[in-house]
């Protein structure tokens, strides 16, 4: 038995390099795993899932082939991509998750989130985070046209990478004092997120007792995953595009 974790691929059409490894991947990695959790911005952007893009339509095909052929797939969002859907989890075969979840790895709980809820430091993104994932702004945002959510998702994005670049890199990254709350309100000792593109395995303390957190890796130079099996050590591991 084996669980699998990736996040942060940013998958879009300019870098086709991210897309072919994530089909290699799903071929040579994910046939029978038990299970594969995705911890969003698994698209660099997400509009809607009426939009449909050949890229989109081509990765819920893969995964539902995934899905089908006994691998349980799970995506929970991230801060490009939480207007992904039901409709599109139906076609691509996977179950939405909310942010965070606590699931059970082989014997050992374990807190999955995608990891923006954590930098508290950066207090106009957390603001900005809260009104966009307001149920009313999110049904507000999807009744709008979809030329006019292709240009505001264009828009935004420029603005998130300008103001990203003025930003001291500790306001980017988590807060430990946040991370240790999160453990201590769900009584647990390991973290699994993304988000951040800091990959490494962290040792804490939370409840007491020792702890970690295990940071996913983006999909830009390199492939990331985690890989989780019964009775042995969670590995973290990555190979180049």
């Amino acid at each position: 038995m084996t669980t699998l974790f990736i996040s942060d691929l940013h998958l879009e059409e300019t870098r086709p390099d991210i897309t072919g490894a994530f089909l290699d991947f799903l071929g040579s990695r994910v046939p029978g795993a038990e299970r594969l959790y995705i911890l969003g911005d698994f698209f660099e952007a997400w509009i809607g899932d009426d939009e449909r893009t050949p890229l989109q339509e081509q990765i819920a095909k893969a995964l539902r082939k995934v899905s089908d052929a006994g691998t349980d797939i799970y995506l929970m969002h991230g801060n490009r991509d939480f207007l992904i859907g039901e409709d599109f989890c139906k076609r691509a075969g996977a179950t939405l998750l909310d942010d965070p979840t606590v699931v059970d790895l082989y014997g050992t709980p374990a807190l999955l989130m995608h990891g923006d809820s954590l930098c508290t430091a950066d207090e106009e993104y957390q603001k900005f985070r809260t009104n966009m994932r307001n149920p009313q702004t999110v049904k507000m945002l999807l009744a709008r046209p979809l030329k006019d959510r292709q240009l505001m998702a264009r828009q935004l994005r420029e603005i998130s990478m300008a103001k990203n670049q003025g930003k001291a890199e500790t306001i980017m990254d988590v807060t430990p004092a946040e991370v240790v709350r999160e453990l201590e309100n769900h009584g647990l000792q390991l973290m699994i997120h993304g988000h951040t593109h800091r990959p490494a395995i962290h040792e804490l303390e939370a409840n007491g007792k020792p702890a970690h957190r295990i940071v996913l890796g983006d999909w830009d130079e390199n492939a990331w995953w985690l890989e989780a099996q019964p009775g042995k050590e969670i590995q973290l591991l990555k190979e180049p595009l």
